[in-house]
């Protein structure tokens, strides 16, 4: 039974309330620490048949960013084809010799950056370079410009090669590519401009650490791909936010990109309920909550019947089952220790049904792999995260957060402060003690990222997520 003292409660809250910025992730008991010299390899990468052809000397960029219609397969294990995209031309400037030589620096030196100084011809910028300004530098120099900006602030990996990321990045629309170009060209910074499109999170910096040391190919394209990876994320992922690596199968409570608490996590299982990647919002931290049955339970397993028949079992059992007039059987599992949600849940509202819950068998965060749910992201020690983030996003008084929780009722704490949830896939990120190591790859979604570092650039597109399908389950646990 899931039982909490009040004045154990009441004492960890208060020092919580007061402290939080100053903690530091506890070690969880857990295999030791790996080198990524040691890691795991990838899969041999496969190739990508749903991903579009490289265009031809290609000269353009990408359109403005437009709403995407949401895809509608007949099949959820079926893609929808690829919207073929028209890309626009590019915004021009004018370049001075002086910061195009700029731009050829920086291109020669991408590397560090974990992209491929080729992408962005530093040949044929040379040439131009070499014959002086004039409007067919100014027209090659902004189309490398904005070519190399576009990968280091969105990601050079082509949309269906980031399979099921569905977190779509704001910064294509809060840096256009018109601004920025503008900005480098009449600051005459090239370089300074480029940095500032990084991605702030400290396990970047420590991917181009280890990118500058590491010597063999298969490690290298595990670097890079994960590098890549951050640039799919805002770059700017707000003050306080939670960060679940679905690889490493934990979850971390984070304020101004520091790491606060570690709680560990159980995941979708392989296949049709891996869980997607995501950037969604906590809306709402509900203690003692309620779970509806799913009729592929009700109908599927006859509990509704069953519970219909008999309300003297449906009571012993905590549910309240009711039958409409036609016929529809509705069972709804009341709050308790054996409710299927555990004693808290983090309403995060999106499309696929994915939220953060507790969960009555806590044995099972004792497992070294926890790929053990239909999607939801399950967290240990849920009950302390969840009067944590209602102490901190909805200005909650720690004693009266241990009387929600404590009272066995049903009661939703609406956020008043934003607090982001990012549901990632690192396969390279830093473990709870603080060593960058691997992870395994536990959805096989490194080998299409990787392999399309082997192949050409491809032209930005107004593509904002994965267009796959949205699997959408009866029974989201």
């Amino acid at each position: 039974m899931h039982m909490i003292h009040r004045s154990s409660l009441s004492s960890m809250l208060c020092t919580a309330a007061i402290g939080w910025a100053v903690l530091g992730a506890p070690a969880a008991a857990r295999q030791g620490p790996v080198d990524l010299t040691a890691a795991a390899q990838p899969a041999k990468p496969a190739p990508n048949v749903n991903a579009p052809k490289p265009a031809p000397s290609p000269t353009a960029t990408a359109p403005a960013p437009s709403a995407q219609a949401t895809p509608t397969p007949a099949d959820a294990a079926t893609a929808a084809p690829v919207p073929v995209f028209q890309p626009v031309p590019p915004p021009l400037a004018h370049w001075t010799l002086a910061d195009a030589q700029a731009l050829l620096a920086s291109i020669k030196g991408i590397r560090t950056e974990g992209l491929t100084p080729a992408d962005y011809e530093p040949a044929n910028l040379a040439a131009a370079i070499a014959k002086g300004e004039g409007d067919d530098l100014d027209a090659l120099a902004s189309r490398l410009f904005v070519w190399l900006a576009e990968d280091l602030r969105d990601g050079r990996t082509p949309m269906p090669a980031r399979v099921q990321w569905f977190a779509i990045d704001p910064d294509q629309d809060l840096h256009p590519n018109s601004q920025l170009l503008a900005q480098a060209t009449e600051t005459h910074d090239i370089p300074g401009v480029l940095a500032s499109l990084n991605p702030t999170h400290p396990d970047y910096a420590l991917l181009r650490d280890m990118l500058a040391k590491a010597k063999e190919p298969r490690q290298i394209g595990m670097i890079k791909a994960n590098m890549d990876r951050w640039r799919w994320l805002a770059r700017d992922m707000g003050l306080q936010y939670l960060i679940i690596n679905v690889p490493e199968q934990e979850l971390r409570l984070t304020v101004n990109n520091k790491i606060i608490r570690t709680y560990r996590a159980i995941v979708g299982k392989p296949g049709k309920t891996a869980t997607p990647q995501l950037a969604e919002q906590v809306k709402n931290v509900v203690f003692n909550p309620t779970w509806t049955v799913p009729q592929s339970i009700v109908v599927g397993e006859g509990l509704g019947q069953k519970l219909i028949a008999s309300p003297a079992l449906a009571k012993r059992q905590g549910y309240v089952a009711t039958k409409s007039a036609d016929g529809t059987i509705t069972v709804v599992q009341q709050p308790g220790d054996n409710n299927s949600l555990g004693r808290v849940k983090l309403d995060m509202p999106n499309e696929h049904a994915i939220y953060i819950h507790d969960t009555p068998n806590r044995n099972l965060f004792a497992l070294p792999t926890r790929t053990l749910s239909p999607g939801c992201i399950r967290a240990a020690r849920a009950t302390e995260l969840a009067m944590t983030m209602a102490i901190l996003g909805a200005d909650l008084p720690p004693e009266t957060a241990v009387q929600y929780n404590l009272s066995g009722k049903y009661t939703k704490v609406p956020m008043t402060k934003p607090w982001a949830v990012y549901i990632t896939y690192f396969t390279v990120a830093r473990d709870v003690t603080g060593l960058m190591r691997s992870f395994p790859d536990l959805y096989n979604r490194d080998a299409p990222v990787i392999a399309s570092f082997t192949k050409p650039r491809e032209l930005h597109t107004d593509q904002r997520k994965s267009n796959e399908a949205i699997i959408k389950l009866d029974n989201p646990l």
